[in-house]
């Protein structure tokens, strides 16, 4: 059957690929599955009940939670009736749910539970008509429930009136507002359609490996493009879907599920060799040195053309070693795919050694996302860069390098602000991507950078602190860093130390501290540091090399700010944070 909306996900999946856990979430410490059947039925009872509750065609509803198997349904139910699913992350400022709230002009909305609820409490008190009209996924005092509406609609259906809407739906219509984190100013709303994601799945699809025997373990927010757009793409391919508790919990699940494939953002693969390295740091005599010299065979991966030797190493390495790390992730493992930040080459060929692919893709909200993305095709996958770019999208790079981009998968335009999308979308069609990038040889796509994170020196020189970055990060006793110097004679750097390594560390020099702030104003971690200063400095000219840097105390995080929801620098925000801390470094 043809799939031209995205409800008709559903139909194809019941008749192509049918399974007792197309869907599945953790309840009171089990895995409770969601037939195809059940999944269908759900829908098509929860659209009834919103029809009820008089909800019509291009209303905005709004969620806020967790990733679990109720966000589909709701999620679903809401597209079936012609409504606009404004789904919001769960971890954004007051001030940002009072905007979105009010600019999207949301009827309903479905909360998960109580500590998002106490978030949003008084700004729902301040929006008319909005009070009454709040859900949540838990059972919850003085709240009405999710299954309410379910049972509305098992009450009162009206299947007749749902196919009619159903079909006056087009593949043009708005399926949602995504209202993206930015780091200045208020959040916009990109408008997508059913085209635009379906445009995406279907040019997706056909690069990952899969069978309807495939489960795969979700974690990134659902409320985000990337993974939702992926969420479509296994519905469309007949993948089951398991979703992670929390991301504390995300290496017992890879474990208990043991996923074929998951969706990541390059963070938490960093972190997961952190952790790594950290037993292999435990290690002591013939048991030390055959892990790391495992490591720094996977850390020179030869992808392509390795020679005899190479080979040689590498099943010797995986035999001993890798395999140990594979099983970590589960063991199933057959691809990684990646995107939301620009993967590490060091991280890429530890995965690649451990016969774990990376493949890393780019793209934005406005794009639904997927512009580039590696694959297994020829010249499909080249380390340290994004990919070809995907059939039926156009790119070219403008003359002062800004990728520019279109195609059916391009937004329909900023939610109540052509202004922004005049800025956005020129005369001829192409976005506006604000990154850099180019085209290597065999035409696959490199990131360079991000056009408004490049900064001047006083000299005239530019900075691309996003590269310099990238590098330091390779390090395992780097956990963060920021790289300043608009304006100034160099180079300068915020830099939050690994402190699970740092401690580590620490206790094998016998360094004895109290408090974090204590153990980075030590004397020897000073100079530790410094020497990764200067050790990573070697590997950029001298307009780009940090001359001093500056150690945090603590972790950047989504909830202390310094972090977006997909866990990018808001570098506004720290540069105003740390506002007298970056002074003092050009002092």
């Amino acid at each position: 059957m043809e799939v031209t909306r995205i409800f008709d996900l559903l139909d194809h999946a019941k008749q192509y690929f049918p399974c007792e856990d197309m869907l599945c979430g953790k309840e009171n410490g089990m895995w409770t599955p969601y037939s195809t059947e059940r999944y269908i039925t759900l829908v098509n009872n929860l659209s009834y009940g919103l029809l009820h509750l008089g909800v019509e065609k291009g209303d905005r509803i709004a969620s806020i939670s967790n990733n679990r198997p109720e966000w589909n349904i709701l999620d679903m139910a809401i597209l079936q009736v012609g409504a606009i699913h404004v789904s919001i992350y769960p971890t954004i400022s007051e001030s940002d749910y009072q905007y979105i709230l009010n600019d999207a002009q949301v009827k309903m909305i479905f909360v998960s539970g109580w500590e998002l609820l106490r978030k949003i409490e008084s700004v729902i008190e301040s929006i008319p008509n909005l009070k009454d009209k709040v859900y949540t996924f838990r059972n919850l005092r003085g709240y009405r429930h999710f299954n309410e509406v379910i049972d509305l609609g098992v009450a009162n259906p009206s299947p007749e009136r749902l196919a009619e809407i159903k079909t006056s739906i087009l593949p043009d219509d708005v399926v949602t507002l995504i209202y993206t984190s930015g780091t200045t100013g208020n959040p916009k709303g990109v408008m997508l359609t059913h085209k635009n994601f379906l445009e995406n799945v279907k040019a997706v699809t056909p690069i990952v490996p899969l069978n309807p025997n495939s489960r795969v373990l979700s974690y990134l927010p659902l409320c985000h493009v990337y993974e939702r757009m992926m969420i479509y793409a296994w519905h469309y391919a007949g993948v089951s879907i398991y979703y992670a508790e929390n991301l504390a919990l995300i290496a017992e699940n890879l474990k208990e599920i043991k996923p074929d494939i998951f969706t990541s953002v390059p963070r938490l693969l960093e972190k997961f060799y952190d952790k790594i390295l950290a037993i292999g740091n435990k290690q002591k005599g013939i048991k030390r040195k055959i892990f790391f010299w495992a490591n720094d065979v996977a850390a020179n991966y030869e992808y392509e053309n390795p020679t005899w030797w190479y080979r040689m190493k590498l099943a010797i390495a995986r035999r001993l070693v890798l395999r140990k790390w594979k099983e970590g992730l589960g063991g199933r493992l057959t691809v990684v795919v990646t995107g939301g930040a620009a993967i590490q080459p060091r991280i890429s060929k530890i995965f690649y050694a451990m016969d774990v692919p990376v493949l890393e893709g780019y793209g934005l909200s406005e794009t639904s996302p997927v512009i580039a993305v590696s694959n297994f095709f020829k010249n499909g996958v080249k380390i340290g860069t994004v990919g070809p770019v995907l059939p039926g999208i156009e790119v070219k790079l403008a003359d002062d390098g800004e990728i520019l981009t279109r195609g059916n998968c391009l937004m329909k335009g900023y939610y109540n602000a052509p202004h922004l999308t005049a800025e956005a979308i020129d005369e001829e069609g192409w976005f506006h991507t604000g990154d850099l990038g180019e085209f290597e040889p065999e035409g696959q796509l490199k990131i360079t950078g991000r056009k408004k994170e490049l900064f001047k020196t006083a000299f005239g020189k530019y900075v691309v602190p996003t590269v310099v970055e990238s590098k330091f990060a390779e390090d395992s006793l780097i956990d963060n860093i920021m790289v300043v110097g608009e304006g100034k004679q160099y180079a300068a750097a915020l830099i939050v130390p690994e402190f699970g390594d740092l401690r580590s560390w620490c206790a094998y020099k016998g360094i004895k501290y109290t408090t974090n702030e204590e153990m980075i104003e030590h004397p020897e971690v000073l100079k530790k540091y410094k020497k990764l200063v200067e050790h990573y400095n070697k590997f950029f000219g001298e307009t780009e090399q940090v001359k001093r840097f500056k150690l945090i105390s603590y972790v950047w995080s989504i909830q202390t700010g310094e972090l977006t929801p997909t866990l990018k620098l808001k570098r506004n925000f720290i540069s105003k944070k740390y506002q007298e801390t970056i002074e003092s470094l050009f002092k």
